[in-house]
């Protein structure tokens, strides 16, 4: 037990310098950030999260590290999710609430399930709304995150998008072009002609409001607004079937997104498909039911049921996203 201490102290020693970096440099930084939350008396704790989904509240149970990343099931994610236990223990152990940038779907859904095993720790995770998919973690000793943390902040940007519209990559392009990291944005929420809601940390509201003025050729304003005022609606899907001879990525999402094989192969090359949410490098990834797939400028793709037929092929259920929010 001494020995796994001492592991343990080590490895969040050294995971405090990307916390420091991450006060010190607010425009580019790592994936987590750090927030000290003074000893001082709480109201009654709040059990329930304010978003459902992969944003919940998680009370840990024992664990280890060494452990706990060998039940990761995206090992993609393996990293990630181990500085977010390290940052844990760290927490915890100081009393402390420490906080996570926004993380990806996959990095939320392994870090929390793997949070619900550390001892005297709670862990909840936000996005903005219940739907998000893009979302931050704060955790902390049980008696000192008795309340969601205040690290969540929305944005609207306005213009006259009736005759130019913009697109979700329009908008994150123009957000990045400040200077602004990936991971300091969450969920980019399309409201047509109106433009688009973004959420964001709120350290950097007022930078975002003074330096963005464009989108594409459109001429915008930013306000910031309350959280309750977020507009959004689930995006339209398209569902159909489809029978393959593999259940091969270029195969199913050639299929899915009406374009010819060897066009998505040339996309998978240029780095422009991602599968639940990392850069897919090989054409010959093999798909599962609730992967999805996601083609830059197609919009995204998700496995539903996979059955055999008869004759050793896939018949295989597609639901197509007409509008993506991340």
């Amino acid at each position: 037990m001494a020995a796994t201490s001492f592991i343990a102290a080590s490895l969040l020693r050294r995971a405090a310098l990307p916390l420091g970096f991450a006060l010190s440099h607010p425009l580019k930084t790592n994936n987590l950030s750090h927030h000290t939350t003074p000893l001082t008396p709480f109201l009654t704790p709040r059990l329930t999260s304010s978003a459902s989904g992969l944003c919940h509240l998680a009370q840990a149970v024992k664990g280890d590290v060494a452990e706990l990343l060998k039940s990761v099931g995206d090992k993609t994610v393996i990293e990630e999710v181990k500085r977010i236990l390290e940052m844990a223990r760290r927490a915890s152990s100081r009393r402390e609430v420490l906080h996570t940038n926004f993380l990806t779907p996959p990095v939320i859904r392994e870090s929390m399930l793997a949070l619900t095993k550390l001892a005297d720790l709670k862990a909840v995770s936000q996005g903005g709304y219940p739907q998000a998919e893009r979302c931050r973690i704060s955790v902390g000793h049980p008696e000192v995150l008795t309340s969601d943390p205040d690290i969540i902040a929305a944005l609207s940007i306005t213009g006259n998008f009736g005759f130019q519209p913009c697109s979700h990559g329009d908008f994150l392009g123009a957000i990045l072009g400040t200077g602004i990291a990936r991971e300091k944005v969450g969920d980019v929420i399309l409201q047509g002609e109106k433009g688009a809601q973004v959420i964001i940390v709120p350290e950097l509201i007022e930078f975002l409001m003074t330096s963005l003025d464009k989108v594409g050729n459109v001429p915008v304003s930013v306000t910031k607004i309350p959280l309750i005022s977020i507009d959004y609606e689930p995006p339209s899907t398209k569902s159909f079937k489809t029978i393959e001879a593999s259940a091969r990525i270029d195969a199913i999402a050639s299929a899915g997104f009406k374009i010819s094989r060897s066009k998505l192969v040339d996309l998978i090359r240029d780095g422009d498909v991602r599968l639940n949410w990392t850069p897919v490098t090989k054409n010959g990834a093999t798909l599962k039911a609730g992967d999805i797939v996601s083609v830059r400028g197609k919009g995204r793709l998700k496995m539903g049921e996979i059955n055999t037929t008869r004759k050793g092929k896939f018949a295989i259920e597609l639901i197509r996203y007409l509008i993506t929010v991340t």
